[in-house]
């Protein structure tokens, strides 16, 4: 049986033109070694699995060669050293390392001493280290490799040259594993290429480990179907079918195929994520300069494109804006599975809503269940009883004639004049602009008929979100008699919001009542209010009316208010 050696390591580049998706990063290190301006310490930061270590070997073994020759390198392996700062991190292991930098190489010009995941070094071993990294001798050259650069003391960093390494892109990864698969006789479908890339987050190390494991699973022959299998990738198709649940408002098709996922054992944090990611690519696919963001097959692009074309931009982005409120309260949540279904069916709501606010957002009712309508019912307010019967006041019962109300002279930019105020016409009864067009009938009506439509007029305030003129009508309850509405308020200012919202009060209840002579009036009335006391002798004389025998207290003791 021959030994097996894993892609990662059997197809590690050994020269720079083999390094993957680092290409600006690999440019400038030519050019540094080529010009003899070679740094005394470098430092390579970025994820997991995208060359740092592998550069770091390649430019220790390439700074000693003359001829600058990548393929001829072995002779120099002998100058480089390794260290894992991981099990290698108190202050005796890096005082052992400056021991050994002070002895020259018997061979070639530098001894290149690399130190992996140097995060992991502690504040005393950092600190040890700082004059040696400052001022190491000429023959030699730190080379420094993490993954955590923000726990690195600024120290440090200030006398390194600092190469973030970059995320290798989907298509790169892709490239990179066809070229491995043609030379292992591997037969491979590029869609699962894809998956691999995708699951892989731009490290390399991990999209190659993955593809020995299904090269192993399927005995060299890579399929879609075996990849989403074997990798327990939840399939983009399913995202597809939920996203056409939401073009046809379908919610109970869309919870059945969020069971079939739970039931394949996939959790529902990873599924809304995931949906969130699939509408973000169709927001990309409704421009087209856009579209070439997507990192996905030809194919499955074609069906972004298509799909796209059934919403608009404002759905998606609420879309969006429902699946990251799902996300962001899914870990608090005791119901995560509630939490996941309900943005569901506010996402199969989302064309029904028509723009309705966020805050009221709609739900589609359900359909008819064989054949019996379901009657939706209105949620109606209960105020305050509304019929006062006992003190009405005096009100002129008689019809009175439709008002002509002369519509306000528009301002015009071109006249240009001077404001002034006056207080006295302002505390006079201001006067409600009504449709005149508008002609309602003359049904005979009665204060019960004038009460069920005030219910259905606070119901619909309070869904267009009018809070404060919804608190002032419930709180006032409206004194009917005959067509005549009176209500009584407390201030002026709810005077104002109730005489600026009249013509809308009005019209609702004439039209719904089919009654022009329905009139509202507005009266301010002056409750007496109970005199608070402020000074300690007003609050001592309030402590007296509730008991006498505190004068008798302070006049025996001859006491003094004070307090």
């Amino acid at each position: 049986m021959s030994e097996f050696l894993v892609s990662a390591r059997k197809y590690r580049p050994t020269t720079f033109d083999l390094v993957v998706g680092q290409k600006s990063i690999v440019s400038t290190l030519r050019n540094a070694i080529q010009n003899e301006k070679i740094a005394q310490a470098y430092l390579f930061c970025g994820p997991r699995g995208v060359g740092k270590t592998t550069c770091a070997r390649i430019l220790a073994k390439v700074i000693n060669d003359e001829s600058y020759d990548e393929n001829s390198l072995e002779e120099f392996s002998f100058n480089v050293f390794e260290l894992d700062a991981a099990s290698n991190n108190k202050v005796d292991d890096i005082r052992n390392l400056i021991e050994q930098v002070r002895i020259p190489p018997q061979t070639g010009r530098y001894k290149v001493y690399i130190i992996d995941e140097v995060h992991m070094l502690s504040t005393a071993a950092f600190n040890a280290f700082l004059k040696t990294l400052e001022e190491p001798p000429k023959h030699a050259i730190f080379i420094l490799a993490t993954t955590e650069k923000h726990k690195i003391l600024p120290t440090i960093l200030s006398r390194c040259q600092i190469f973030d390494f970059n995320r290798i892109n989907i298509q790169d990864i892709v490239e990179h594993l066809q070229i491995i698969a043609e030379k292992e006789g591997i037969t491979v479908d590029k869609n699962a290429l894809f998956l691999i890339a995708q699951k892989a987050d731009g490290g390399m190390r991990d999209a190659l480990s993955m593809f020995d494991q299904l090269a192993s699973f399927t005995s060299g022959n890579i399929t879609y179907e075996s990849a989403v299998e074997n990798l327990n990738i939840l399939d983009y198709t399913y995202y597809f079918k939920v996203t056409q649940c939401i073009i046809e408002s379908n919610i109970y098709t869309s919870l059945l195929l969020f069971n079939d996922i739970l039931k394949r054992g996939f959790d529902g944090h990873h599924f809304i994520n995931g949906l969130a990611e699939h509408i973000r690519n169709l927001l990309v696919c409704t421009d087209n300069n856009t579209v070439n963001l997507l990192e996905v097959t030809e194919n499955a692009k074609d069906q972004y494109i298509q799909q796209a074309k059934e919403f608009t931009s404002e759905q998606l982005m609420n879309a969006l804006e429902i699946c990251q409120k799902a996300d962001t309260s899914y870990a608090s949540s005791k119901n995560k599975r509630l939490t996941i279904e309900l943005a569901l069916m506010q996402l199969c709501s989302i064309k029904f809503s028509n723009g309705a606010e966020k805050k009221n957002f709609k739900i589609i009712p359900p359909p008819s269940v064989e054949g019996i309508p379901i009657k939706k019912e209105e949620v109606k307010t209960e105020p305050k009883p509304l019929v006062q019967k006992e003190e009405q006041p005096k009100i002129n019962t008689s019809a009175p004639k439709p008002e002509t109300i002369t519509p306000k002279k528009s301002f015009s930019p071109n006249k240009v004049g001077t404001i002034s105020i006056n207080l006295s016409h302002h505390s006079e009864t201001k006067k409600v602009q009504e449709p005149a067009e508008v002609k309602y009938g003359n049904n005979e009506i009665s204060a019960e008929d004038i009460l069920s439509k005030w219910h259905d007029l606070l119901h619909k305030i309070d869904q267009e979100g009018k809070l404060s003129l919804h608190t002032t009508l419930v709180t006032h309850p409206p004194i009917i008699d005959k067509t005549n509405i009176l209500i009584k308020i407390n201030n002026k200012a709810q005077e104002e919001e109730l005489t600026s919202e009249k013509s809308d009060i009005l019209g609702f209840l004439r039209s719904e009542l089919n009654n022009g002579t329905i009139q509202l009036h507005f009266e301010i009335t002056d409750e007496p209010q109970d005199k608070k006391a402020y000074t300690p002798e007003e609050k001592f004389q309030k402590l007296i009316e509730k008991n006498p025998h505190l004068q008798l207290l302070k006049d025996k003791f001859d006491l003094e208010i004070n307090y």
